[in-house]
């Protein structure tokens, strides 16, 4: 049931990319190995995947540099793999754009639940017509695009789900962990200074006067106020 959904597979390691792919290829995925970032980048377009699982520690570019550069152009999902014991920024991750990640050595039941949980929750986002009108904003998440004061904003995919769910329920306070499993999955298991950046990044975005704003309700979380 899965032969449609395609799924690019990034690792310089050449033994853990193709067991990702075994994985995978069991579960009906389709599946392509890519060992640098340089060659996954440059077969982007033409492969079109639905899901990116990309490995931090990569030759030519990191998956950072990688993840940044997908996000210029696609908002498929992507999960980052990094290996035990090395320095791994979860909220750096998370900014350029990932949607999850897993450690290394993983489970192969984990990393299938994490992939079809990242798909889960992408397509549900991409049903049907999401649009908000708002006094100088236009959020729409059908294309991931945000107009502000009559101009196209960029802003990572993260942002602009956090920005849409808040300013969906406005005047609403929600909790941190509220936040959390509604823009990043029940799944999701970070910490919550992850909304706090987020939240900090927005806000020296929209930095107009406005007759809405995101507000701190202090030992609570945030809430989108609309005047």
């Amino acid at each position: 049931m899965n032969k449609n959904t395609r799924i690019m597979v990034v690792d310089d390691d050449e033994n853990i990319a193709e067991l990702i792919s075994l994985y995978l290829n069991r579960e009906g995925y389709e599946t392509k190995e890519f060992h640098s970032g340089v060659e996954a980048l440059k077969e982007f377009t033409s492969f079109t995947p639905d899901l990116i699982i990309l490995d931090i520690m990569l030759p030519e570019m990191d998956g950072y540099e990688v993840c940044t550069e997908i996000r210029k152009k696609s908002s498929a999902p992507i999960i980052m793999l990094t290996a035990k014991g090395e320095t791994f920024d979860k909220v750096l991750g998370l900014e350029l754009g990932a949607d999850d990640y897993v450690v290394k050595p993983f489970d192969s039941k984990e990393l299938l639940a994490r992939v079809k949980a990242v798909l889960r929750r992408y397509k549900s986002k991409n049903t049907g017509s999401k649009q908000l009108v708002i006094p100088n904003l236009t959020i729409d998440l059908n294309d991931y695009t945000i107009t502000y004061h009559g101009k196209r904003l960029e802003i990572p995919p993260k942002e602009l789900e956090l920005l849409y769910f808040l300013a969906s329920s406005p005047n609403q306070v929600f909790t941190r962990d509220q936040i959390l499993d509604n823009v990043w999955g029940y799944d999701y298991v970070g910490e919550t200074r992850t909304v706090d950046v987020h939240i900090k990044r927005l806000r020296a975005k929209l930095d107009k006067n406005d007759p809405w704003e995101i507000k701190t309700v202090w030992s609570v979380g945030y809430k989108f106020t609309l005047d």
